[in-house]
């Protein structure tokens, strides 16, 4: 963990629930849960979609092009999401895009934005197991994660999250 203090709850601050947006099945989850229970909690909601640049070759001045598509559609899919959120619980949620490895992104994100307190994730329903973002970041140092991950249940249902949320 890094000497960096979260500052959420402190006067002139308010804490914020961080999502993951991949525009799967378990993101729709992690969006409706966070939503609820930032409304509930009268908590901020940040959207993180991560552009990964390992498929930007450089061939022939295409990578460019290639990235500006692939941030143009996180960009779209980050709409959808906030969309979503503003659908479920009525919050209006800050977006944002990164490019770099995700779990290094996630973890700057949160190392720059004080008021962010909570990560949430939803685990996938699948046998092949919880999904590659909660196996990524829970299995690696998890107990030295800057801020608690909730993880919400693959099976879930909307009024079950409801409920808890």
């Amino acid at each position: 963990m890094t000497g960096r203090r979260r500052r959420s709850y402190e006067s002139g601050h308010r804490p914020k629930f961080l999502i993951v947006v991949d525009g799967t099945e378990e993101c729709d989850r992690a969006i409706h849960f966070a939503s609820r229970r930032a409304v509930r909690t009268n908590s901020g909601l940040v959207m993180l979609a991560v552009v990964d640049p390992a498929g930007f070759h450089e061939w022939l001045g295409v990578g460019e092009l290639i990235q500006q598509e692939a941030t143009d559609s996180a960009f779209k899919t980050l709409d959808e999401a906030a969309g979503r959120a503003r659908e479920i619980a009525g919050i209006t949620p800050e977006v944002v895009v990164r490019t770099g490895a995700r779990a290094e992104q996630i973890q700057a994100l949160i190392e720059e934005d004080e008021d962010i307190s909570f990560l949430v994730l939803a685990a996938s329903s699948s046998a092949d197991g919880p999904g590659p973002l909660v196996t990524t970041l829970v299995s690696k140092g998890s107990g030295a994660f800057p801020v608690p991950i909730v993880i919400v249940p693959g099976g879930m249902e909307p009024a079950e999250i409801d409920a808890l949320a």
